[in-house]
């Protein structure tokens, strides 16, 4: 499974953006996207918040429980 999301990202990546000077440039891109994916996107199971501020005010909230 992880291979065809890779591939799905691969696609999207290569018929939206571009063009593209060599494979180099395209891998970049897919880094980059790949770490926007994991950081950056508004997720709906996070009530819509980036994964990393969800994390974080999750992490916040462990510690003022913890604290208490």
């Amino acid at each position: 499974m992880p291979q065809l999301e890779s591939r799905d990202l691969a696609a999207v990546l290569l018929a939206h953006q571009g063009p593209w000077r060599d494979a180099e440039q395209v891998e970049r891109a897919v880094v980059q996207r790949v770490g926007w994916y994991g950081t950056g996107r508004l997720h709906s199971a996070l009530d819509y918040l980036p994964p990393e501020e969800f994390e974080a005010q999750h992490h916040r909230s462990q510690a003022t429980t913890n604290a208490v």
